[in-house]
């Protein structure tokens, strides 16, 4: 990988976006602090620097500042929004507050030619979102574009090769912009579409190679997409060196643990241990409704399996873990700015400090689509890439309420009668998760005329590309209908099927 771009991230729920966006040019981006050092930019040799969005002002006292040093380093510099005001009070300009916010669709005017706008002619639909901007421009800048609200809606100072623009490219609300992207890219940072996931899986490999040498790694393997590509990934680069622990916390889908030793022990031929957990995972988590409570129970226990399985296996020195990035960006501030965090995720935090292990999280830096992508470059079939996320706690956030083992037999029988129907009406490739939902409540049915008070299973069937965003699929209805029947006529204990129509955001994908 020869070439780098760095998002400095200030903030902004599109950062993630913006590195998505460059990846998809076949070029290799990371987001970074956005007071990250100009000598550690330097250091990786990056070959142009976006700084992102971002919900502060920049008239705030004590708003997020870039390392000044960064525009004397003699690359590209691309401000979007926040970072177009950022940089210019930073380069000696002036940001004052608009009397007229502009947020959502807008046009962009422009005169002349710019290498950003190359192949593009005015106007152009953009979209915006900000308050502040650009009143008087940094020495060296000129206008280029403009807005009905700014004057100063897309500058740049040629010399330097310095570029702001007060919207953002990166949404697919500015159709144009991954024109605008490419030109950035490929015109004015000189980079090659060279990145490719054969090379980062070359790379990988070596890189685990390099820093496991003859050492011991465990993983702790699901069967899901994230750990199955990670288990082929370690395994092809260290073999029997690594250790996979499947452990069956009585949480799991219909089957899952069979299907998982069949996978891993007949097909991949890999070293695994099967720990049988559920009355201990269980009996931790009884009377737990709390959602966050649970996820952490679950965690914990884990934990405690997952740390005696360690001990039975002998001297382990590296804990692999499927963590991707979007359970990063959910479950953490990214680069220091503070941010609620929406949810634990079982795979991220706690368990190094606590098992004494160093981790090893090959696939850190990816999206879902891109972990797929590696997949596919390892061998792994389309059952195991294209299986629906299943989160680390499993069916214990899925059955609300008070966890119970009546109640996730009734779970997970729905949920396989959902899942067979996906597959058998040619669906389930083409959403991006579909799962059942037991919800600790009661409602009266009628059944062989007889007056019923049983329970109910909510459907969430959501269509996504990364999941930052996801939208409820419009599945047929005489197919909604028959899984409804089914699941009602054959498990016990059910008389009444929801469907679950709200998008993320603002609801989450998981309920708990």
């Amino acid at each position: 990988m020869n070439q780098k771009i760095a998002v400095l991230d200030f903030g902004s729920q599109y950062t993630q976006v913006i590195a998505r966006r460059i990846r998809e040019c076949s070029v290799y981006s990371e987001i970074m602090p956005f007071n990250t050092k100009a000598t550690e930019l330097k250091k990786q040799g990056v070959a142009g620097i976006i700084l992102s969005g971002g919900p502060a002002s920049v008239l705030a006292k004590g708003s997020p500042r870039p390392d000044p040093k960064i525009f004397d380093m003699g690359v590209p510099v691309l401000g979007i929004c926040y970072g177009l005001q950022v940089m210019g009070k930073v380069l000696g300009g002036e940001v004052v507050s608009s009397k007229h916010r502009e947020y959502g669709s807008g046009e962009l005017s422009f005169k002349g030619e710019s290498r950003l706008l190359k192949g593009l002619s005015s106007p152009i639909k953009v979209w915006n979102s900000h308050g502040d901007k650009i009143e008087k421009l940094p020495a060296g800048f000129k206008a280029v574009g403009t807005t009905e609200n700014s004057k100063y809606a897309l500058i740049e100072d040629r010399k330097r090769n310095f570029f702001g623009m007060q919207f953002h490219p990166e949404v697919v609300h500015t159709p144009q912009g991954m024109e605008i992207i490419r030109n950035f890219l490929f015109d004015i940072c000189k980079c090659t579409a060279d990145w490719t996931m054969s090379a980062y899986a070359e790379r990988m490999i070596e890189d685990i190679r390099k820093t496991v040498g003859d050492k011991k790694v465990i993983l702790g393997l699901s069967g899901g997409v994230d750990s199955s590509v990670v288990a082929v990934l370690v395994h092809k680069a260290i073999g029997d060196n690594l250790t996979c622990v499947f452990v069956d916390n009585g949480l799991l889908r219909k089957n899952e643990r069979q299907n998982v030793e069949k996978m891993f022990k007949e097909n991949f031929k890999m070293r695994m241990k099967t720990v049988r957990a559920e009355k201990q995972f269980l009996t931790a988590l009884k009377g737990i409704t709390d959602p966050e409570r649970k996820r952490k129970t679950i965690g914990r226990v884990f934990i405690e399996v997952f740390d005696k399985a360690v001990k039975s296996i002998g001297d382990v020195d590296f804990l692999a873990q499927g963590t991707i990035y979007p359970d990063v960006i959910e479950s953490m501030a990214i680069a220091g700015n503070p941010a609620s965090v929406i949810k634990s995720h079982h795979n991220v935090g706690g368990l190094p400090k606590k098992m004494k292990l160093k981790l090893l999280e090959p696939l850190r830096e990816l999206f879902k689509d891109e972990v797929r992508q590696l997949g596919t470059e390892l061998g792994l079939s389309k059952e195991v890439l294209w299986r629906h996320p299943f989160p680390g706690p499993g069916l214990g956030v899925r059955q609300l309420g008070a966890i119970n083992k009546k109640d996730l037999d009734i779970l997970r029988e729905a949920d396989a009668i959902l899942t067979e129907e996906m597959y058998a009406n040619d669906i389930y490739y083409k959403v991006w998760q579909a799962f059942a939902v037991f919800l600790p409540v009661k409602t009266v049915g009628v059944m062989g005329d007889e007056r019923t008070y049983d329970n109910v299973i909510a459907l969430r069937i959501v269509e996504s590309i990364d999941a930052m965003t996801a939208d409820w699929a419009h599945v047929p209805h005489e197919i909604l209908s028959k899984i409804s029947t089914r699941i009602i006529n054959e498990v016990k204990g059910v008389n009444r099927v929801c469907l679950d129509i709200s998008s993320k955001p603002p609801a989450t994908i998981e309920w708990e």
